[in-house]
């Protein structure tokens, strides 16, 4: 029996902190609205740097949200999963109940790209400034990228099988394809995604040394993939984790199916090699494709990886036709990251999240601030556009040379 068939990987929760929104309703308002909330980065620490746009995430609470023993020894990019992680349980409604008699069939899988920041630079001040006595004992732990993982696990008694992703931007999908595995191989459900925090004075002056990430001062112009205008891409924080279960054990508890992560492939073309990513990001789509046992012309939907460089936006395109054929020009695609930036790994988990939701609204959101594209490619441009939605592709590069795409269908539940 094809074991990858008779154990299908299902998406039954989602739960995000984005800076368009801190709730999953909040969130896909804005984004098939097509609202941009770029703006001027206001952290402090940060005037004189010349990072000048990003997409931030204002209003989020973490004190109302998470335990003060868990805020004491955790960065901010870890609130943020925390706090994605309880509405997605919520929306999976997979509470305690459920897994506690039997606590190893749940999951946890992160990715992590920029790790805690803020709290490390916070204490390497006090390091600094006052002696080593006044570095705080979670110091050790709570920059690690593996800390998400690690907490979500402790905080929600998950036991079952645990891991951290890295590998680049492209992680996220990653991330999820590696859930996916862990289900195949007899876990119940996990709970995935990523989340980051990349927006302290520490963290910007690291990303200074990619020459993609755009400098541009009015948030209008500042991330324009696909476009004439291109000047690379601004970067963001937040993301999103979900809930993925086995389908038939979702079933049985009663939970609402809402996608299938249907297939995965990734590949590795090397740092900064854009034109070789043409090759790679292509294998990896025909790889998820392969994977999902879909046609090319049956792919719906495109979230572009959109990084905004003028090299890696030609480079997609071509994949997108060396992949899909004729239909690469035809699909519809979309990049709604662009109104609120690029969160690192936790932005494919993002876009995951959006198709999800627009395959079960049968909206295709729009991608904020482009306009002019100067590619065959149908780029969505301006306003939602309706449509039926079965399947959608999903593509994530990172900046280190990792690919990765994945297939989303859409799961027409059996009791309805």
């Amino acid at each position: 029996m094809n074991t990858r068939k008779a154990r299908r990987t299902v998406v039954t929760g989602i739960g995000v902190v984005a800076p368009n929104g801190t709730n999953t309703e909040a969130f896909w308002k804005r984004t098939h609205e097509g609202m941009s909330v770029l703006d001027r980065v206001t952290r402090e620490g940060c005037e004189h740097l010349p990072l000048r746009v990003a997409g931030e995430v204002r209003g989020f609470e973490p004190a109302g949200l998470i335990e003060e023993r868990y805020l004491v020894q955790t960065d901010k990019f870890t609130h943020f999963a925390m706090a994605a992680a309880d509405i997605a349980l919520e929306d999976a409604r997979l509470g305690r109940a459920d897994y506690e008699a039997s606590p190893f069939d749940v999951g946890v899988v992160t990715a992590a790209g920029s790790g805690g920041g803020e709290f490390g630079q916070r204490e390497l001040q006090r390091l600094w400034g006052q002696g080593s006595t006044y570095v705080g004992p979670y110091q050790s732990i709570a920059w690690f990228y593996a800390a998400s993982t690690g907490q979500i696990s402790i905080r929600g008694g998950f036991k079952g099988p645990c891991a951290v992703v890295a590998s680049d931007e492209a992680g996220g999908l990653d991330a999820l394809a590696h859930a996916a595995r862990s289900i195949r191989g007899g876990t119940a459900a996990v709970v995935v995604g990523a989340a980051e925090a990349p927006l302290a004075p520490y963290s910007v002056v690291c990303q200074l040394g990619y020459d993609d990430l755009s400098t541009e001062e009015d948030p209008g112009r500042a991330y324009r993939p696909f476009t004439s205008d291109a000047r690379g891409f601004v970067p963001a924080e937040g993301g999103a984790m979900l809930v993925v279960e086995e389908e038939r054990s979702a079933l049985r508890r009663g939970a609402k199916v809402r996608a299938e992560l249907a297939g995965h492939a990734a590949t590795f073309t090397g740092a900064g090699r854009w034109e070789e990513s043409r090759e790679g990001l292509a294998q990896a789509i025909i790889g998820a494709l392969r994977e999902a046992d879909c046609a090319p012309e049956e792919i719906d939907v495109v979230f572009a990886d959109a990084l905004g460089v003028p090299a890696a936006d030609r480079a997609e395109v071509l994949a997108l036709a060396d992949a899909l054929g004729a239909h690469g020009s035809r699909v519809p695609v979309t990049a709604p990251k662009t109104g609120i930036g690029r969160a690192y790994c936790g932005a494919p988990v993002l876009d995951v999240a959006a198709a999800v939701l627009s395959m079960e609204n049968a909206l295709i959101p729009p991608t904020p601030n482009v306009f002019e594209v100067c590619h065959d490619i149908d780029v969505v441009t301006g306003s939602a556009r309706p449509a039926e939605l079965r399947t959608a592709l999903v593509l994530s590069r990172g900046l280190m040379g990792s690919n990765s795409a994945m297939v989303l269908r859409r799961v027409t539940d059996p009791r309805t």
